[in-house]
């Protein structure tokens, strides 16, 4: 398709292209980082585990927390804010993840989490973050930077998902991980072919209109909110989403009466997983029988592979491209972020 080459040409200067075509290769990387890292403790020794974070660096713990949510013996949650709930003390354990590791809300939480005597291990590039580790003592492992935070997150989840393992949130068998393997370099090759890909494909249907991301309460749940991140911060588009089952008891409702024209701009998006409760699956399909009349459009994705790493894996792998050939299509270069910048400069100066 000379069109899509003639755009990645033109408005992909910094090559976001390669960044996100190396999700797979970064994952694995990510994953060797913490090595045979031996925590002091098991999770079953703490009364809960708190990532914080922000964008690209906290998304990573929100995949942590839905991959770990049926085997882990304690809470995960994940904070995006200067403070800490209230029950973040001794017996905590705190992973403060920031990418450039200058985050001010990550560096305020990391204080405060020293300040209570919770436990604490960082996460990123470099930075005051990692000052602040090697000054206090506190575990951290370090990712390569030069990067967006949002096309780094192979590295952090990789490195992330490893401490998850090894702190026994959850158990990722060498099987498990052969299989994720093969099935993200097969994705990165795909995905990558510009004579026609699903992600590509799956790009022009949704150009010109609203994505709308809908998934279940599962492993899928985060990959949703990844799409819908990566679609505002590379194609520069809205995009919006929920969760079934509760957009059964309100959003649906919004439907009945809203403006034909709007509707029309609404594209739904349903990420499926084979896990997803039965009922949960059964509401997907009355909803669509409800919805999809009146939208621009109703896709289904199901994600590739057996094991629950390979389907996170491949589903992320789907949205990263879609959304980069997506700003491709838009005409707009995806990797700068000015108005984020320019509020964070604007916030300094304050």
């Amino acid at each position: 398709m000379s069109d899509i080459r003639d755009a990645i040409r033109q408005h992909d200067p910094r090559n976001m292209f390669d960044a996100v075509r190396g999700f797979a290769e970064n994952f694995r990387e990510g994953w060797s980082i913490p090595g045979d890292f031996t925590p002091d403790r098991s999770a079953s020794d703490w009364k809960q585990v708190v990532v914080v974070g922000m964008g690209g660096s906290a998304i990573g713990g929100d995949f942590v927390r839905t991959f770990c949510r049926e085997t882990s013996p304690v809470p995960i949650s994940v904070v995006r804010d200067y403070a800490l709930p209230a029950s973040v003390g001794e017996g905590a354990l705190v992973i403060a993840s920031s990418y450039s590791g200058g985050t001010e809300e990550t560096l305020a939480a990391y204080d405060e989490a020293k300040r209570r005597g919770a436990t604490v291990y960082a996460v990123t590039s470099g930075g005051a973050l990692q000052e602040r580790a090697l000054r206090d003592g506190k575990p951290h492992f370090i990712i390569p930077g030069g990067m967006q935070p949002r096309a780094a997150l192979g590295y952090s989840l990789g490195a992330m998902m490893r401490l998850a393992h090894q702190l026994g949130l959850c158990t990722i068998s060498q099987g498990e991980l052969d299989e994720a393997k093969h099935i993200t370099d097969e994705c990165a090759a795909a995905y990558a072919d510009l004579d026609g890909n699903e992600a590509l494909e799956l790009a022009q249907v949704l150009a010109s209109t609203v994505p709308l991301v809908y998934t279940g309460p599962g492993l899928m749940e985060a990959v949703g909110v990844r799409w819908m991140t990566q679609i505002q911060e590379n194609a520069k588009q809205l995009a919006f989403g929920n969760i079934f089952a509760e957009m059964n008891h309100n959003e649906v409702l919004a439907w009945e009466h809203a403006l034909s024209d709007v509707q029309k701009l609404l594209h739904v998006i349903v990420l499926q997983d084979p896990a997803d409760h039965p009922k949960i699956q059964k509401r997907m399909e009355v909803t669509k029988g409800l919805l999809a009349p009146k939208a621009a459009g109703w896709i289904e994705v199901t994600p590739r592979g057996e094991g629950k790493l390979a389907r996170l894996l491949s589903t992320i792998q789907l949205g990263d491209s879609m959304s980069f050939y997506l700003s491709m299509l838009m005409g707009v270069d995806p990797t700068p972020i000015e108005t984020i910048d320019h509020l964070k400069r604007t916030l300094a100066e304050a």
